[in-house]
């Protein structure tokens, strides 16, 4: 349980510092500040994915208490076929692919501190991480336009 509490903290945290580097982002003294269809999308989609991931999570420490950790969580991704197929591909994912794009694409666009993306799914979701991404992408885009 303490693990849980220590992991919901660590990604509130990396929410904080993702919205603190995304500040000017999030005024509302710019033309384009609105949250449009397409960003209300990735973040309805981000909530939706950190809050079936804990569901998940929780149930995952309440029936291996004794075993929970990182170690074990990501051994049991690959019990059987299936689970190895998705498994591989959300680790090669998420912990290769995923920082490398939002690292690399993110400063190319104008986004600040990219690396909190790949640390934020490690505490919330790869799911919330990559929707708080393409959403402040949104922002950037139009945050972009505004000063053309």
């Amino acid at each position: 349980m303490l693990s849980l509490l220590i992991h919901a903290a660590l990604g509130a945290v990396t929410i904080w510092i993702f919205f603190r580097a995304n500040d000017y982002l999030y005024e509302r003294d710019w033309p384009g500040s609105t949250i449009g269809f397409l960003e209300g999308l990735y973040y309805v989609l981000a909530v939706g994915s950190v809050l079936t991931g804990w569901y998940f999570n929780v149930r995952y420490v309440f029936a291996y208490p004794a075993e929970a950790s990182w170690t074990h969580f990501t051994m049991m991704l690959f019990t059987n076929p299936a689970a190895s197929s998705a498994g591989q591909d959300v680790i090669v994912t998420n912990a290769i692919l995923f920082p490398l794009w939002t690292m690399i694409d993110g400063p190319r666009r104008g986004l600040r501190w990219c690396w909190i993306y790949f640390v934020m799914s490690l505490f919330t979701s790869f799911g919330f991480a990559m929707g708080m991404y393409l959403a402040a992408q949104e922002r950037q885009v139009r945050w972009n336009e505004v000063r053309a």
